[in-house]
């Protein structure tokens, strides 16, 4: 499928990181059979940056690991449509992902697992809130939305 995943970093990000989000953003769709050419905007910054799009966007105020902004109020297995379209790329605009590197490091240290492991983790779960998946509970929802991302990781070959 033609997505187009726009990247962009205001902090220094290791070799072969982009080609990852652009990998696992494009592993996420195929997995959710969305047979529409998307873009996806990825925005890889440090706390500090995440902290201030949590508190301009969300009210937040403090740090987080991720922050996913779709552009449709879509539920689980709903896939975006062509009509939804932008006219003059002909993609539809899916919606935006905030990744802060800094705590993907400090997660992956705390988890014993790889840094390229944590944001693997982290863009997955971005890539499904945008696609409506949600863990607002500690139950079902947050049950079927962790079964998704373990499956698109899995089938990357990305383990703990």
């Amino acid at each position: 499928m033609n997505h187009q995943i726009i990247f962009e970093a205001e902090v220094a990000v290791p070799d072969g990181l982009e080609e990852q989000f652009d990998r696992v953003v494009r592993a996420a769709l195929a997995a959710e059979g969305v047979d529409v050419p998307c873009e996806v905007n990825v925005l890889v910054t440090d706390d500090a940056g995440i902290h201030e799009i949590n508190l301009d966007m969300r009210g937040v105020d403090r740090p987080t690991d991720v922050l996913s902004f779709p552009m449709f109020d879509l539920t689980p297995g709903e896939k975006p449509a062509q009509e939804d379209a932008d006219p003059a790329t002909g993609l539809v605009p899916l919606g935006d992902m905030v990744i802060s590197l800094e705590r993907a490091q400090a997660q992956a240290a705390e988890f014993g697992h790889s840094v390229q492991r944590e944001v693997c983790y982290l863009t997955v779960h971005s890539a499904l809130h945008l696609l409506g998946y949600d863990h607002l509970d500690e139950g079902e929802m947050k049950a079927q939305m962790r079964g998704r991302e373990e499956a698109i990781l899995s089938d990357l070959g990305i383990t703990r």
